[in-house]
Order: C-alpha cells, then sequence, then structure tokens
C-alpha cells in the first residue's frame, strides 16, 4: 500500500476523513480502514454564505465534504408592522423569504443526511446571525453545532479553523439581532408619518437619515457661503548663476488699488535673500487599510463608489486573494509581518525595511482581527478582471508599504524681503530617501493639495536676486467641499456612526431613496483680473476661468432636504449624532456581552412611539414652501415647493371655484431654497413657439418624461446634458425631428393600409406588433415580415388584454379576500373536525 504524504494531518477525531498525518507501517492500515468506514457512512456539510466561497473552500476539503451556499440570510424579518411584538419583550417574528425556500429545502436535505454540520458564514455580527437563523432554520442545537470562522480562504486557515471549531456566539447575535430590530422599529413608525406629512411613498432610517442630515448641513454652508475677493502676489527670481526662484508673498491684498500700489513700489526695487531655513523631516507610510480606508483610498485613486469598491473586494475575498474587508483593525498578523519582510528585502534591499505593529484606534472596532491585506504578500499581480487586478495591487502597495521605512526629507525654505508688506517666500522639499515612496503614497481629499519636491538653486542670505515678472491675481476664498461617498465614510466614522459593514448600504439607500444624487457637475466661468508687472509698467488684463467643477459629489435633492428639516423639527433624538454614535456603542456592549438587547431597544422604543404619535396628531404638513413674490403679468403669488413629482414652481393658489394654478417643474440644479423670482417665472415660459417647419408650428415643452420637441401632432425627446429647452433654436430642433422620422422609419419593418393602426414594428427585444394601444407578441421562430394583417388580427385576438392599474387592484383586493374566506373556512372546517373527535372520543369514553 501507498504511504500518504507525510505533510498531512489526521482529523478523524473530528470528523474529517481525507487529511493524514505523517504514520507508516501498521499505522497507515488502521487510519486507512477508518477513513473508509467513514466514508461509506456519509459526508460532512460546510454552510458558507456564498457560491463563490463556496467553491474557494471545496477545493481545500476534497472528498467527505459537501460546501454549500445559503446565498446570504436565509431568515428575516417579516415585511408588515406584525414583525416585531412590541408588547412581547421586542420578540422579533422572522420568515424565509419566497426566494430562498429552494435553498432551504436543498439545505434541510442535506442536513438530514450528513454526519454533521459546520457552520462557516462570515466571522462578523451579521455571518453570526445567519449561522443562528440556519440553526432555527434546520433545527441544529445552537449550543452543539460546529461554528467556524476565518480571515482569509486559504488552505491554512481553513483547516486551522476546523481544528478549532466553536459553538455560536449569542452576544453576537443578539448584537446583530438588536441593530435589526432598532431600524425596523424606526422605518416603519417613522415611514407613515412622511406619507401623511411630506409625500407619499417616503421612508426614513435611523443611519440613513443621519447621514442625509451631514450633507444637507453641508449644503447649506455652501448656500450660505459668500465669498472674500483678494488679490495674490507672486514674482519670479533670477540668482546670480541664472537659475529662476518663484515665490509668493506672505501678504494677501484686500484690494485691487492696494494690489497695483505695491507692484508699482517694486518698479526698480533691488531684493535679495532675507533667511534661508533648512529642516529634516520624516514622513512615515499609512497603516494597512481597514473598511473605511480601503474605500476613502479607492475613490481617490481609483475612482471607485463605495459599494464597487466592496463588491470587487467581496470576489477578492471569496477567492482567497485579500483577507476579511469588513474589518476596523489595522494589525498584522506576524506572519504577514515576516512574508512582507522577506518580500521587501528581496526585492528593494534590507534599508528600505521597518517592522511596524498597528493598532487600532477606532472606539468599539467590532472586527478587531486582522487588517485588509492579501492572503500571500509574496504575490504582487493576479488573474481577475480589471477592476479585481487595480484594487488588489492597492491593497498589495499599501500592506507593503506599512512594513517599509521612513522616507527621508528635506524642507528648504526661502525668504525674499519684501517690506513693508511681509516677504516673498520660496519651499521646496528635497527627498534624500524615498523609504516607502518608492512603492506608495496616500492620496487626499483636498483637490488642490500637490506636492512640492521641486529643488530649489543653492543660496545664501544677502544673495541679491534679479526680478523678472511679478503679477498679481484676484482670488475668491474657496466655499466649503461637497462630500463624495469616500468622505462621507469618514465623516461618518469620525462621529462614531455605523460600522464597517454599514458605510456602503447607507450610501446606496440614501441614493435609491431619492434623499442624494452623485452626479458631475460642470463649473461656472468668471472674469478675474491680472495685474502685471514688466519692463517697469503695470498691466491690467481681464480674463476667465472656470470655478466650482463637481466631480462624482453627493449633492443632496430638495425632498432629501425637506424630509431632513421634518425630521430635525420633530425627531431631533433619533437624528442627533451622539444619540446615533451612542447607539454604536450599545451594540457593542450587547456584543461583549454587556447589555441585554431588549433594555437598549425598551430605553429607545416607548419615548420614540409616544413621539411618533403626537406628531401625527399635532403636526403640520410639510413641503418646503417657499412665497417667491408676485407674478407681474397676472398678479399672482408665486410661490416653490415639493409636488408629487418633486421640486416646482407654482403661479397662484388653489382656491375652491377658482381658477386653476400654473405649474412648472424646477430645472436641473435648482432648489427651492435658493431660486429667485425671476428664475422662477421663467420656467413658465414653456411651451414655446420657435418657429415652423413645413409650414408647421414647431412647439417646445416640459412634460412627464422630460423636455420634448411637438411637430405635427408628434413628439420628440431633446437630449439631456446637450439640449436646453428654453434655448434650442429652431435649427437644431428640425435636426432632432429629422432625426426622429429616420429612426422611426427604420423601425417600421411593415405596415398594412387596410389599417392604419396595425403595424410591425422592431423594438428593443426583437420584432412586434402594434395593434392600437396593445402591444402583441411574435411567436418565436416566426418571420414577422412574412404577416399578413389577418395573421395580426389573429395574434391580437389571442394575445389578452392588459388590465388597468385599477383593474390589478381591484383583482389583488378579490383574490385576497377569497384567500380570507378561504382560510376562514378551512379554520372552520378544522375546528368543526376536532370538536366532532371530541365528542365521539367522549362517547367512547361513556
Amino acid at each position: 500500500m501507498t504511504k500518504p504524504p507525510s505533510n498531512q494531518r489526521s482529523y478523524h477525531h473530528i470528523g474529517i476523513p481525507f487529511h493524514f498525518s505523517y504514520f507508516c507501517g501498521a499505522n497507515c492500515c488502521t487510519y486507512y480502514i477508518k477513513y473508509m468506514a467513514k466514508k461509506a457512512e456519509g459526508y460532512d456539510l460546510v454552510i458558507v454564505e456564498s457560491p463563490a466561497k463556496a467553491k474557494t473552500i471545496e477545493k481545500f476539503l476534497g472528498e467527505g465534504f459537501v460546501v454549500k451556499s445559503s446565498y446570504g440570510h436565509i431568515r428575516d424579518l417579516k415585511k408588515n408592522n406584525d414583525a416585531i411584538d412590541t408588547s412581547n419583550g421586542y420578540e422579533p417574528v422572522y420568515i424565509v423569504p419566497d426566494d430562498k425556500t429552494k435553498v432551504v429545502a436543498e439545505l434541510r436535505k442535506l442536513t438530514a443526511n450528513s454526519n454533521s454540520v459546520w457552520l462557516a458564514s462570515d466571522e462578523d455580527r451579521e455571518g453570526e446571525a445567519i449561522s443562528w437563523h440556519m440553526t432555527e432554520v434546520l433545527g441544529l442545537d445552537p449550543a452543539t453545532t460546529k461554528r467556524i470562522v476565518f480571515h482569509e480562504i486559504t488552505k491554512e486557515a481553513i483547516l486551522r479553523a476546523i481544528e478549532e471549531p466553536r459553538t455560536i456566539n449569542m452576544d453576537l447575535v443578539d448584537a446583530q439581532q438588536a441593530r435589526r430590530v432598532l431600524d425596523r422599529l424606526v422605518g416603519f413608525e417613522l415611514s407613515p408619518v412622511l406619507w401623511r406629512k411630506v409625500k407619499p411613498q417616503l421612508s426614513a432610517g435611523r443611519v440613513q437619515s443621519v447621514a442625509v442630515r451631514i450633507l444637507v448641513e453641508r449644503e447649506r454652508e455652501i448656500f450660505a457661503f459668500q465669498p472674500q475677493v483678494s488679490f495674490m502676489t507672486t514674482a519670479t527670481f533670477s540668482t546670480a548663476d541664472g537659475h529662476a526662484l518663484k515665490a509668493e508673498l506672505s501678504k494677501r491684498f484686500e484690494s485691487k488699488a492696494e494690489a497695483k500700489a505695491f507692484l508699482e513700489a517694486c518698479i526698480g526695487r533691488s531684493f535679495a535673500i532675507s533667511n534661508v531655513e533648512k529642516k529634516p523631516a520624516t514622513r512615515t507610510p499609512a497603516p494597512p487599510f481597514t473598511t473605511s480606508t480601503l474605500q476613502q483610498e479607492a475613490s481617490r485613486k481609483l475612482g471607485y463608489s463605495v459599494s464597487q469598491t466592496m463588491q470587487v473586494a467581496q470576489r477578492l475575498y471569496e477567492s482567497g486573494l485579500i483577507t476579511y474587508m469588513r474589518t476596523d483593525s489595522v494589525n498584522l498578523a506576524d506572519a504577514a509581518i515576516r512574508a512582507a519582510a522577506a518580500q521587501i528585502t528581496s526585492t528593494m534591499g534590507a534599508e528600505y525595511h521597518k517592522t511596524r505593529r498597528y493598532k487600532t484606534k477606532s472606539k468599539g472596532a467590532q472586527e478587531a482581527h486582522e487588517a485588509i491585506r492579501p492572503t500571500y504578500i509574496n504575490r504582487p499581480v493576479i488573474d481577475g478582471t480589471a477592476q479585481e487586478k487595480r484594487l488588489y495591487e492597492l491593497i498589495w502597495k499599501r500592506t507593503i508599504a506599512s512594513q517599509m521605512a521612513d522616507a527621508q526629507i528635506e524642507r528648504t525654505t526661502i525668504q525674499i524681503d519684501a517690506a513693508p508688506h511681509g516677504h516673498f517666500t520660496a519651499t521646496a522639499e528635497l527627498v534624500l530617501f524615498d523609504g516607502f515612496l518608492r512603492l506608495y503614497t496616500e492620496s487626499t481629499d483636498d483637490e488642490n493639495e500637490g506636492e512640492n519636491l521641486a529643488t530649489l538653486p543653492s543660496a545664501e542670505v544677502g544673495d541679491a536676486l534679479t526680478l523678472g515678472e511679478m503679477t498679481s491675481r484676484e482670488r475668491w476664498s474657496q466655499r466649503p467641499a461637497r462630500y463624495n461617498e469616500a468622505m462621507l465614510v469618514r465623516k461618518l466614522e469620525e462621529l462614531g456612526i455605523g460600522r464597517p459593514s454599514t458605510y456602503a448600504p447607507t450610501i446606496s439607500t440614501i441614493q435609491q431613496r431619492g434623499y442624494v444624487v452623485r452626479e458631475s457637475r460642470e463649473g461656472e466661468s468668471r472674469q478675474y483680473t491680472l495685474l502685471s508687472l514688466s519692463k517697469n509698467a503695470v498691466k491690467e488684463q481681464q480674463k476667465k476661468e472656470t470655478f466650482g467643477a463637481e466631480k462624482g459629489k453627493l449633492f443632496p435633492t430638495d425632498i432629501g432636504m425637506v424630509v431632513n428639516d421634518f425630521l430635525m423639527e420633530h425627531f431631533e433624538g433619533v437624528m442627533s449624532y451622539d444619540f446615533t454614535a451612542n447607539v454604536e456603542r450599545q451594540f457593542d456592549d450587547i456584543a461583549e456581552g454587556n447589555l441585554r438587547w431588549q433594555a437598549v431597544i425598551d430605553d429607545f422604543y416607548r419615548p420614540f412611539h409616544h413621539q411618533v404619535e403626537d406628531t401625527l396628531e399635532h403636526s403640520q404638513k410639510s413641503s418646503g414652501e417657499r412665497i417667491l413674490g408676485i407674478d407681474p403679468k397676472s398678479g399672482k403669488q408665486v410661490s416653490v415647493r415639493v409636488g408629487r413629482f418633486g421640486p416646482m414652481a407654482q403661479i397662484g393658489e388653489t382656491v375652491e371655484g377658482g381658477e386653476k394654478p400654473r405649474y412648472s417643474a424646477l430645472r436641473h440644479g435648482q432648489h427651492i431654497e435658493t431660486i429667485t423670482l425671476d428664475e422662477a417665472l421663467s420656467l413658465f415660459d414653456l411651451p414655446r413657439h420657435i418657429g415652423e417647419f413645413e409650414g408647421k408650428e414647431v412647439v417646445i415643452g416640459v412634460g412627464r418624461f422630460g423636455p420634448y420637441i411637438r411637430h405635427d401632432g408628434k413628439f420628440t425627446s431633446l437630449k439631456k446634458e446637450i439640449d436646453d429647452p428654453y434655448t434650442i433654436d429652431l435649427d437644431t430642433a428640425i435636426v432632432r425631428i429629422v432625426a426622429k422620422r429616420e429612426d422611426d422609419k427604420n423601425k417600421i419593418i411593415k405596415e398594412f393600409a387596410a389599417d392604419a393602426e396595425v403595424r410591425i414594428l422592431n423594438g428593443r427585444w426583437g420584432p412586434y406588433i402594434v395593434h392600437g394601444k396593445k402591444n402583441v407578441k411574435i411567436p418565436k421562430g416566426t418571420d414577422a415580415t412574412t404577416l399578413t394583417y389577418e395573421q395580426c388580427l389573429e395574434l391580437s385576438a389571442q394575445q389578452p388584454d392588459k388590465p388597468t392599474r385599477g383593474a390589478r387592484t381591484v383583482k389583488a383586493k378579490t383574490v385576497k379576500a377569497e384567500k380570507t374566506t378561504k382560510t376562514a373556512k378551512t379554520t372552520r372546517t378544522t375546528k368543526s373536525a376536532k370538536s366532532a373527535t371530541s365528542v365521539k372520543k367522549a362517547t367512547r369514553a361513556k
């Protein structure tokens, strides 16, 4: 018999049949017999969260194991208000969703036939809760079921986890339940308030609403910002040996007159170096990535959104390429530190290496295991998609750089006397030893920040300089920067709001709800004054610049601002940063076993529920309405507010029996808080009659589906972000009309002289028949060009008409009523049967 490899170990004592320890002789037969006997008994079932993770783990475990995915949670709270029993200790009511019934059925079958079950969901609170839900649904004993965790999907980590199984940590489960229950209570109680008091179909959330508050407050800072004007003066000097030296004056002038006077005073003036200062400096590398720092850096360097970063990181983790990507920890395992040292010294030299051990500073770090790093440090490049490769490279470089030597810098500052207006200053940094900078430099959120690594000419105090050119440029102070997704994550982390697993869902949710939009906006043009001193004369020029351009920033919408204001007025406690951060700390205490989750919920819910009832009864409806003034043409009031379809302007008021008000939607980028009376009145310039084409009028308007051109009874949509309905001219409109005709011509496959309402068209998913307002499918394999008029009518008759929205509602109510009646009948029948059985038993007993 062939001797098994000596580097394999025996795991018989815990039910793993495929791995053997170092043995020989008679022992070999003994182990082999045990293995075959175990194999005959069945298999061990390992349940993970995702299919990709299952495939990776299955490769490591081999025969004797079945690895299956639960596809995330297999159980969730009921969707209605009965999901939490507030009168019975806030007991949650869980159900298996319809889309998970097949998964559960398969897992139950596999569980029943398995030797043992290993729950291997993720190592955070969410993963712990998923494992607990599986024990409940699959009928497993939480006290004896084997729970295994690992922060990297490697063979070594999997086998080590299997050697050290544990039971489910109910403290972590309770912490997750507390978050889920609290968020459900807030959402389900606040949302109906918003429906009645602001607008139907709105929703609120404990963390999401606070995130919107951060963005709204920043937006209002920008609205209120008044830029300060100043003149920045720079000059170019030459040293005696001809080297150029560019410097900036330390003083900013408040007016053009002051700046001009200074430049004129410099005519014929001599300049000399008044001070030279050289200082050594050290720059240290950033620690390895946590969830939030990875999201921030991937946004700055790669342009990834927060959700995109987490999706790509999830794939890398499930493929066994990086460690777990939801973590607050900056710690690296000893093995990783040793591997990084070997990689650095072998590729760059020992002088580039420095061992560093980082400690997590964030309060209440719940996943204090290890930072995000490559599972194999000696692997700088991977196979995968372009996104995966770029994110992996970022993680690899950051990890390696964290174990590299400091960069040694020399900072030089040269000052040139310009009394009585301070001095000109030139600064530069010279890298003496690049250290970690050889591999990686951390980015910042300051878009205007740049490193000045240029060298300065050698200079001594007293050296004379020749003035080349001097300019004084009009500048404006910068308004507060809007948040991008990564900046918002950093702000949430600073405030202690949310945890690694919640950042991406929070930011996605506020965008899905329409409270925030992520977009780029072009800047505005403005004129500035440039004063130049050249050839003993001051010249003034007027130039143009673009300012305020935004790229991938988060803008709160009008409805987001109105909802925020309403919640701040009536639910200030829930919207408080301190409250939200304190709740997170309480979740941490629950996870550590120091608090009962029901007590935390109870302390919050009782006053909150009373506040909800009070707001429903006593508060006024809110729409963010602003009265702008009077329309000079009609003499009626002009106002703006949030309406059913979004922010809008209104001329006139709703009076019973009176003339109806006129309405117009606000344009993109306009806000109900900042729009002026003139801007609002210009919205009613539509529809615009801009001329004639082919003897018929061309009209520009805005409808429910956006701006359009109306000509000859037909509509043509304007091109988004190209055509402005308020400025488009006749020539451009004609181009759009002709292009639409050409598109329609290409769309028509067949028309019938007998009936203009029956046509065969080419649609997005292939040919189809139009019969009046009815769209009719064409059977697969049918050549649309051969269909006759009679065949089209026949196909139309075979396809039933779609019910209207109202008809669907009536049908749904009817079906629901029938189900209720059927259930009631079944219940009565069951009760009658039970009653009859009881009577028979009693009779027999007598």
